[in-house]
């Protein structure tokens, strides 16, 4: 029985069971040849990025582009037909990232380039947890959120401490350094200090007197001891997080024929989501 009451109908029952759902066989066949599409059109747009490969082949990348998108309109368009309440469906994250995944190749009839926002389909990979079984450890992703939601005040302020060094720092930089050395102005000197303190150290601008290489000196020492503390930070919820999770229940690959939600228990009769029936 559908949510208003009347039974669906069986084209949509037996579609909703091969899309959503991976315990049948046509379910599992289904998802897998959707994950080998997403890979290949992903890997045709990158390909099309290529100026070289683009010259010579532009015309079959841009119809393989084109026929994909196709696919995946369809595909998403029958997604909304067969659950009892595809607005629901369309305002989910698989949901958004559907149409995402289709959206440029239209835009960029209109806006040349747009078509390179296509890779955002490598988000649709994330399917591949149901198709492999491995909605189990969607749990392992709750404890981790619950850390970092836990440490977010300890973050804040720590990222707030290094903004506030490395505006000092930087402005120390501009002091002693000065223009002539490629500290041009405090911004760039901050944006200096910004990659010195994280160790990335490009070395598009440094610093050239005694002082300032020795001040430079400090800041790089003082960037292995900053690194490690939103790891200490963290590592202490999550082990906190952890020690008070339970263990995963087992779930079933089965989705709500009405919203589409999965990561049901097993003996589950109703949806956790909106208590249709399963």
């Amino acid at each position: 029985m559908t949510g208003e009451g009347r039974p669906p109908a069986p084209w949509r029952g037996r579609m909703h069971e091969i899309i959503f759902e991976s315990d049948t066989p046509g379910g599992r066949q289904f998802d897998v040849w959707l994950l080998v599409s997403i890979a290949l059109s992903v890997i045709v747009v990158m390909l099309d990025s290529v100026e070289e490969i683009s010259a010579e082949h532009g015309s079959a990348l841009r119809a393989a582009e084109w026929f994909f998108t196709l696919l995946f309109t369809v595909e998403y368009v029958l997604r909304l037909m067969c659950v009892g309440k595809p607005m629901r469906y369309a305002r989910s994250f698989f949901g958004v990232v559907d149409l995402l995944a289709i959206l440029p190749t239209y835009v960029s009839v209109l806006v040349p380039g747009a078509q390179a926002l296509l890779v955002v389909r490598i988000l649709r990979i994330l399917r591949v947890f149901r198709v492999l079984k491995l909605v189990h450890y969607l749990s392992e992703m709750d404890v981790l959120l619950r850390a970092l939601v836990a440490s977010r005040r300890k973050i804040v302020v720590f990222v707030s401490s290094v903004v506030t060094l490395v505006v000092i720092l930087g402005s120390l930089m501009y002091l002693i350094e000065g223009s002539e050395n490629g500290f041009t102005s405090i911004p760039r000197s901050v944006y200096w200090a910004i990659v010195t303190l994280t160790t990335v150290g490009y070395g598009d601008v440094s610093p050239q007197t005694p002082l300032g290489q020795a001040v430079a000196s400090v800041i790089m020492v003082l960037g292995y001891g900053i690194i490690a503390v939103p790891t200490g930070v963290v590592t202490v919820e999550l082990a906190q997080a952890a020690g008070a999770s339970s263990p995963p229940a087992a779930v079933s690959g089965q989705s709500c024929p009405q919203c589409s939600a999965e990561g049901h228990a097993v003996d589950a009769k109703f949806c956790r989501r909106c208590g249709a029936a399963l």
